[in-house]
């Protein structure tokens, strides 16, 4: 399990210097740094961080989830 992380942690540190849950994200760009950067929305953000971490954490149950989210992005883009 991991150590909790305290109040100070969270406040001090740079988010991108703390991990929580694993080292799947250890990339040089995180995924979130990347989503924030080109102004992504919800859809597009889950699509880049489960395409991102397939290979290190989940396998094809996250190419699945990216595909999940990428149907509704399919969905909703033209209205």
């Amino acid at each position: 399990m991991y150590p909790p992380l305290t109040v100070n942690d969270m406040t001090t540190q740079d988010a991108n210097a703390v991990q929580v849950g694993g080292d799947h994200y250890k990339t040089e760009i995180q995924p979130w740094d990347f989503i924030i950067a080109n102004d992504l929305g919800y859809l597009e953000g889950n699509i880049i961080k489960y395409v991102s971490r397939y290979k290190k954490k989940g396998g094809m149950a996250d190419l699945l989830k990216a595909q999940h989210y990428l149907q509704k992005l399919i969905e909703t883009a033209g209205k």
